[in-house]
């Protein structure tokens, strides 16, 4: 017979006190236990996953929507900038357009002024170009700014001088310097003008101070037929 080797075994006697094995703070009795516990901690709920994945989606696609509006605002911004400058563009053209005319008839006349007999063809000539030039600009809404005679207003005349008389109320336009125009009801440009001014009244000249006579250095009145103490004369002989 093999000898038998005594081996001690332990044995987990449940006690009374201690709870019981399914509960939630009872303490896994084997290590495959203790493993299937920490698992049911660990693992997330089954419904959890579920959820996460509209909210996912519905980032995804807010994101998109982002980047195409950016990527739409950066088009729109580029397309309305080209727009401008060739709006700009146009209108230079057209104004270009308008005033071709004049040049072309100024050149006339300058042509016309060397074979011209007298002067005052030249003159006339000059003043149809001006004519011409005037009815451009009244066609593109250019308004010259009425100056000589009226009051100055600041928000179309600017004053570059003033002249002292009394034959104008002051704040009177006497002279034109620089015409000014109005575009519609904008302003274009400011005329340059001579302002009346009330004439200044000179100051009185300062009174001149009064000199005082001193005792000493007047004249002494002495009676007929005297003389002065101490002279030679008036003495009986």
């Amino acid at each position: 017979m093999y000898p038998v080797s005594a081996r001690k075994l332990s044995v987990n006697i449940p006690n009374e006190n201690s709870p019981p094995a399914d509960s939630p703070g009872a303490t896994p009795s084997t290590p495959a236990d203790a493993v299937a516990a920490v698992g049911a901690v660990a693992a997330p709920a089954p419904d959890a996953a579920p959820k996460l994945e509209p909210i996912a989606a519905e980032r995804d696609q807010l994101r998109d929507q982002l980047l195409r509006t950016a990527a739409d605002f950066d088009n729109f911004r580029k397309r309305a900038r080209r727009e401008i400058e060739d709006a700009r563009l146009r209108g230079k053209d057209d104004a270009i357009k308008e005033v071709l005319p004049v040049f072309d008839n100024l050149e006339r006349a300058v042509a016309a002024a060397d074979s011209a007999q007298t002067i005052a063809s030249v003159v006339e000539g000059v003043k149809m170009v001006l004519k011409l030039f005037e009815d451009t600009a009244e066609r593109m809404g250019l308004n010259r700014i009425a100056t000589v005679g009226q009051r100055f207003d600041p928000n179309l005349h600017e004053a570059i001088q003033q002249q002292e008389t009394d034959e104008h109320a002051p704040g009177t336009i006497l002279t034109e310097v620089v015409p000014g125009y109005l575009v519609g009801q904008r302003l274009l440009r400011a005329a340059m003008v001579v302002v009346a001014r009330k004439p200044v009244k000179p100051a009185d000249p300062p009174a001149a101070p009064a000199t005082a006579t001193s005792t000493t250095d007047a004249a002494i009145d002495t009676p007929t037929g005297t003389s002065a103490p101490g002279s030679g004369e008036g003495k009986a002989e």
